[in-house]
């Protein structure tokens, strides 16, 4: 059952290849009145008879590749469309075959010069029925049958989702490892109190000094910047006192 599903879907891309090949074939050879058109014949094909059929047959296309990507419940509902879809191909067909003269009223009128349904049928003598409807119809059975084999064999089709969910889940896990640390107050706090100043530190280098202990250069540097302030000040002292001395 797990090996059905490319099986379904090559038979669901064949089947509308079927019903897109019949629509650009000959379906009626009509046979006209003499004098009353241009030509004693005129063969309608798909495209002028069951224009639908081409959108059919592309939406089915489309329908059955997605299904190799889709998860269970959406596979149901693809599956229920395809139904849907072989129905709209048999409708189409049946109702062709027929009135196969209202069918090919475009074609004929085209011709005869009418476009009244009453007119043309009566510069109609004779229609030749080609096999292509029957195929078209075929066509449209069969995606139907497949549409319900799929509802019914799709549930043991391996579903993309969970590996696709877990890549997912890890990029963003990697990103959020490797983004920076936004800083506040409470970030700004803590590194105060471990002794590292915020201003001139990032947050890998001050984890980095809180590995070392919290000590160093980055402690030793304000005390021995007050202590040089200090000792300058104290020499300005100095000077100021022996220019002001006797």
């Amino acid at each position: 059952m797990r090996r059905s599903r490319p099986i379904v879907v090559v038979a669901g891309l064949l089947v509308a290849g079927v019903v897109m090949l019949a629509w650009t074939q000959t379906w009626f050879t009509v046979h006209l009145h003499a004098g009353d058109a241009v030509t004693g014949t005129v063969d309608a094909d798909g495209a002028a008879v069951v224009p639908s059929y081409t959108a059919l047959a592309i939406a089915s296309l489309a329908l059955f590749l997605a299904m190799t990507i889709a998860g269970r419940v959406l596979r149901v509902v693809l599956a229920l469309v395809e139904v849907l879809l072989g129905l709209g191909v048999v409708v189409s067909g049946v109702s062709a075959l027929r009135d196969p003269v209202a069918a090919a009223r475009g074609a004929i009128g085209q011709v005869a010069g009418v476009s009244d349904l009453g007119a043309v049928r009566r510069v109609v003598t004779e229609v030749d029925v080609t096999p292509w409807p029957v195929v078209g119809i075929v066509g449209g059975v069969l995606a139907m049958a497949l549409g319900v084999v799929a509802v019914v064999v799709q549930r043991s089709w391996p579903g993309p989702s969970r590996k696709y969910g877990a890549a997912t889940a890890g990029a963003a896990a990697d990103a959020r490892a490797s983004a920076p640390v936004e800083r506040d107050a409470v970030v700004d706090w803590d590194d105060l109190s471990a002794g590292v100043d915020p201003t001139t530190l990032d947050g890998t280098a001050a984890a980095a000094a809180d590995d070392q202990g919290g000590t160093g250069g980055a402690v030793a540097g304000p005390v021995g910047d007050d202590t040089v302030g200090s000792t300058r000040r104290r020499s300005d002292d100095d000077a100021g006192a022996e220019r002001g001395a006797p």
